[in-house]
């Protein structure tokens, strides 16, 4: 069997990727400003260079300082748009208010929160402390919340905006070892379906993306991925393929843009 067709280029590293080839205006997002958590490596930086790439300023978001700098640096030299490293931790509103008001002072604005921030790792329920479980759903699902309802009420309210939740595919129809992630994540995707109803109105889209194995991730690596791709695993996928950064990213470019103007995630049942 020949290899995947169209699969953009990627990197495993930490680093920008060394060509990139345009499927959008290479100015689709020329002036917008972009809030990352969760952006100084893996799918969060590959999020951050690819709307850099397209004219978006950012700003990353992670509890080490040292990371996002390093980061960022690399996100600047690579695309020539600015960013702003940004320490803070999701659990703690106060440091998120903190970091949001920089952003504020510095850019004047903010067109795009992306919810990348989480924690994870392989336990069985039965051996998974209280802790443990706890700590993930404060990463993943009130994080996500404090970080929306930082914007909403500092920007978003007045100005409109776009709101991505990274989440996964992990709750849909189960998996050993990842009760707490897995949760986590079913609650932010409900959470995005009450936002975009309440938010609507505002003028405030807001989405959810839901990958599966991501190739060139800390999580990929500590998960079980390469084993999984070993093991043919990647059967059960529709392509039969993991996914890479450049794609998910790719995912929430369009969920950005203009192009999905009318997109936004909730159910609706009549009554």
């Amino acid at each position: 069997m020949s290899g995947p067709a169209n699969v953009p280029e990627d990197v495993d590293t930490e680093d920008c990727l060394l060509n990139y080839s345009y499927i959008f205006s290479p100015d689709v997002l020329k002036n917008k400003v972009a809030f990352i958590t969760g952006g100084g490596s893996g799918i969060g930086f590959r999020i951050a260079e690819v709307l850099m790439r397209h004219g978006c300023r950012t700003v990353i978001a992670s509890r080490s300082l040292e990371r996002v700098q390093e980061s960022a640096a690399k996100l600047m030299a690579a695309t020539g748009q600015r960013c702003l490293p940004a320490s803070m931790d999701v659990r703690q509103p106060e440091t998120i208010k903190a970091a949001v008001e920089k952003m504020l002072r510095v850019f004047g604005k903010v067109d795009i929160l992306v919810n990348n921030a989480a924690g994870n790792f392989l336990c069985p329920a039965s051996g998974l402390s209280f802790n443990a479980f706890k700590t993930v759903l404060e990463i993943d699902t009130i994080g996500t919340f404090n970080t929306s309802k930082l914007l909403y009420q500092k920007w978003f309210k007045d100005h409109g905006g776009v709101i991505v939740n990274i989440t996964a595919t992990l709750s849909y129809r189960g998996q050993m070892l990842q009760v707490h992630a897995g949760s986590a994540k079913a609650a932010i995707d409900a959470m995005t379906k009450h936002l975009a109803v309440e938010w609507g109105p505002d003028n405030i889209r807001v989405n959810s993306l839901a990958p599966g194995p991501v190739s060139g991730t800390e999580g990929f690596r500590k998960l079980g991925g390469l084993l999984m791709a070993a093991a043919d695993h990647c059967k059960v996928i529709p392509l039969q393929r993991v996914g890479t950064k450049t794609e998910i990213a790719h995912g929430v470019l369009y969920l950005v843009s203009p192009a999905a103007s009318f997109v936004t995630d909730f159910n609706f049942l009549p009554e």
